[in-house]
């Protein structure tokens, strides 16, 4: 059935927060936030899936959670999570029995099954990327990538039983593997560079900002023509 572009359930009307300070000012005189601009987030993505992408140790899971949590509506998951429930075994064991192989064919899987579901923040592993399957149903929905610089990386996780991280030289395997993936990372629609000394929360806001931002910068196609019609003021559905 045809939904009419024009009606208050496809077009909720709010607006990006952040350039509209009425909507975030405390009327109290403090400075506490009228608003979470996370939970306005919401409506203005109208269902459609966050999917969090960037090198192990970046962040994804506990930024995805803490966004979703501040939208309200959305749900979180993570793959890396679902893949060892499903597997009866963690991460490394997955590695260790199976190989790297068998884990990406797994993780292939547990993406298929996540992306069919609509209003939830998916944390992804850091190869998933990688594979263009995955990259294919990771465009269904917004993709952001949290970078940060593998030397932060390595103090965030130094001493890890990360597979690919069992080498003579951590770091640098850890660089290798960051230019391996930077192609295909900066393809993703907000990138959010996170600097040492950020707290979960300073992120999860920051990516807050980027995907209101985004959202202004990529209306869809009918609130261009929307928009167009009133600037040449014409009543664009007859």
């Amino acid at each position: 059935e045809w939904e009419d572009p024009t009606s208050n359930e496809a077009d909720p009307g709010v607006e990006n927060p952040f350039k509209n300070p009425s909507l975030l000012k405390s009327t109290d005189g403090d400075d506490s936030l009228k608003v979470d601009p996370a939970r306005l987030l919401s409506p203005r993505l109208r269902g459609c899936n966050l999917y969090f992408i960037g090198m192990m140790g970046s962040g994804k899971s506990t930024v995805g959670d803490l966004v979703a949590r501040r939208m309200g509506t959305y749900n979180f998951l993570d793959t890396d999570t679902i893949l060892e429930r499903a597997a009866g075994m963690s991460i490394p064991e997955v590695f260790e029995a199976e190989g790297e192989e068998a884990f990406r064919v797994a993780e292939a899987q547990v993406l298929d099954s996540v992306h069919a579901h609509v209003r939830i923040v998916v944390s992804t592993g850091g190869g998933l990327v990688m594979r263009n399957q995955n990259w294919s149903k990771l465009q269904t929905g917004l993709v952001v990538y949290l970078k940060v610089d593998p030397e932060v990386i390595m103090k965030r996780i130094e001493g890890t039983d990360r597979p690919l991280l069992q080498t003579e030289n951590p770091l640098e395997t850890l660089q290798k593997l960051t230019e391996e993936r930077k192609e295909r990372y900066e393809q993703a629609d907000v990138t959010v560079e996170i600097e040492e000394g950020m707290s979960v929360e300073d992120v999860a806001d920051k990516c807050v900002r980027a995907l209101h931002d985004f959202i202004d910068d990529n209306p869809p196609a009918w609130k261009q023509a929307k928009a167009k019609a009133a600037a040449d003021g014409l009543d664009w559905v007859q």
